[in-house]
Parts: structure tokens; sequence; C-alpha cells
């Protein structure tokens, strides 16, 4: 669906093919159909990179690449075989690919992480060495900076995986977003909603982004409709602040906004060193972007930058160049 002329009365709704992801492009096309009676949509399947390594067991963070579970989404958006994606947000890269935008945040469920535990274990009352599985560095070092005599294992798998393995003994527990295990019906299975103080959960969490090219204005007035005005303005914050701070989606970095009147909102952020024991904690308040913004210097100016480089593997500190030998050319006469 490409050019003014062509109706919006059929949307191709592109989709991972988890259960999770399913689940959310269906809630997204209830509100569009809600937004627009009458409106004809068609989900297209798209497996990712990112689905296709699940199997694999191979850690996130060891594969790498940026966009491992929207690249193909965007690509078919460009190549217009979709004319719409649905994301979980923080899945998303902070830099907007071209030819495509988000043209609407909505339906930010609880952003809280939760702990998946057979008989209802908390965090408190799992025993010394007890096995957690999460595939996120986020996640690990958060948990190990409550509890460092966890066992934090790397686990893969989609939502009802993970819990199954946590219901047959595999794990004594995992960490896994609170808004998929209700969206999937599976907050029987929590023994415990981790508090903010305790877990920040990832830029994003929670909200669905809906993608569509950015000279689509049919679609983009429909995605206008669904926009939801407080959930953009505090991923604005929380994005803006990983953007800034370097992080990237798949780094040990949490962050939480709110918004506390029109335009602006309340933002908590936390970088760590995978094993909990470096922490750099910030605040603020301000308008979306400049808040981000802001607590991304603030955090840096007190070390964050280290702590990412170490995370990273780079054991020289952010910016610095001690024993690193430069060649600069110049003319003999300036020597």
């Amino acid at each position: 669906m490409t050019g003014a002329e062509t109706s919006l009365r059929t949307l191709r709704v592109g989709t991972r093919t988890s259960a999770l992801a399913l689940r959310q492009t269906d809630l997204v096309i209830d509100l569009l159909c809600a937004a627009q009676p009458g409106l004809a949509v068609e989900v297209v399947r798209v497996v990712t990179r990112g689905d296709r390594t699940q199997a694999s067991g191979v850690p996130l963070p060891e594969i790498g690449a940026k966009g491992l579970f929207t690249a193909e989404l965007e690509q078919g958006l460009r190549a217009g075989s979709i004319d719409l994606a649905v994301h979980s947000l923080k899945d998303l890269p902070t830099e907007e690919p071209a030819g495509v935008t988000i043209g609407a945040v909505c339906l930010r469920e609880d952003p809280r992480d939760a702990l998946v535990s057979r008989g209802g274990a908390t965090l408190a009352s799992l025993p010394s060495g007890a096995s957690v599985g999460t595939s996120s560095v986020r996640r690990a070092a958060q948990l190990l900076a409550a509890r460092p005599d966890l066992r934090v294992v790397p686990v893969r798998g989609n939502v009802d995986t993970r819990v199954r393995k946590v219901r047959d003994g595999e794990l004594d527990a995992t960490v896994l977003a609170l808004a998929g295990l209700r969206r999937l019906g599976l907050d029987g299975d929590v023994g415990e909603v981790l508090p903010l103080e305790l877990m920040l959960p990832a830029p994003g969490q929670g909200a669905l982004a809906v993608q569509c090219r950015t000279d689509e204005r049919l679609a983009l007035d429909a995605l206008a409709a669904i926009d939801d005005a407080g959930a953009r303005a505090a991923v604005s914050a929380e994005r803006a602040f990983l953007r800034d701070v370097g992080g990237g989606c798949s780094a040990p970095v949490g962050a939480y906004a709110e918004v506390v009147r029109p335009g602006i909102v309340r933002l908590r952020i936390v970088v760590l060193s995978p094993d909990g024991c470096d922490v750099v904690r910030e605040e603020g308040q301000g308008e979306p972007v400049e808040i981000g913004r802001a607590l991304a210097a603030r955090a840096l100016a007190a070390g964050a930058g280290r702590v990412l480089a170490a995370a990273r593997g780079d054991q020289r500190p952010a910016g610095a160049l001690s024993g690193v030998r430069i060649a600069v050319t110049r003319p003999r006469e300036q020597g």
C-alpha cells in the first residue's frame, strides 16, 4: 500500500510469530478497528533473525547486532510487503531507520519486571545459589546487585518457554516483563512483581510501537488516532537517555519515566556493571527529551561511560587515550 490513491480499508500488519507478538498485534488491531470501524486487516507473520537464533541458546549480547527482532519487519515496510509493523518498543533501536517512523506508541502496560518462581517464592526467599534464568544483562546486573549469591543462568526462548522451564524444575526462577505475562495470561506464575527501587525496566518496556513508512500519509493518520501521548512522552525520555548514554538495547541500563503533568516527566535511570558491583543512579524531572539527555550527561559524568565500556569488554575508560599511539600528519615546518 503506497501512494495517496491507496485506500486504508485493508491494512497488512506485520508481526513476529511468537504467541506474545501475535497477541500484541491483535490488541493494536482492536484499537485501529475501534478508531476506524469497518477497517479490514491482514496479519503478515515475519520470522526475524532473533527468532531464528532462539533455539541456539546463545545469549543476545553475544549475538550483538542491533534490530535482531525488528530489522526484517522494517525491510518489509520499505519494500511495501506490509503497511504497519507492531513491535515491543523495548526491542527497537533508538536510531530510527531511513524511510520508517514510529506512527503510534500505545497500550503501555505495567512496565515492571516480575519474578516467575515455583511455590510463589520471592527474590528474598530464594535460597542461596538458586538458579535464575535471564538473557538480559540489565536484569542479571540488578539481580546480582540485590542478591550476589544467586546463580544467574543465560536462557533464551519465548515467554511461555521460559515459564515452562521454571514449572519443570530446570530453573528455580526467571525474570520476565510483567506486561508480557499479563498479555498471555501467565501472571499466575508470578512470585513477586519486582519494585522499581530494585529493578528498573528496559527503556520502553511494556509499550507497543507501531511503525509505518514516513511517506504514507494515510497510515500515519490512522496511527495518530491510537497514539497515547502520555506513553509517548515517557518512552521518549527513556529512549533519549539510552541514546545519549550510548547503551544500546542489550546494555545493563534501566530507565523509567512517568508523566507528572502535560509535557513534563519524572525520569529514573540506572547503569550497572554486569556483576552488579558498580552502579550509577540518577533521577530528574523535565521535558521528556531534555531530561533524558540531561540524565545521560549526569550519568556519564558520574562514571557510566567507564561502566558501559567495561561491560562491552573495553577496559580503557571511555574517552581515555592513555597508552595509545596516534599519528598526526602535518607539514614538516609545523612539527
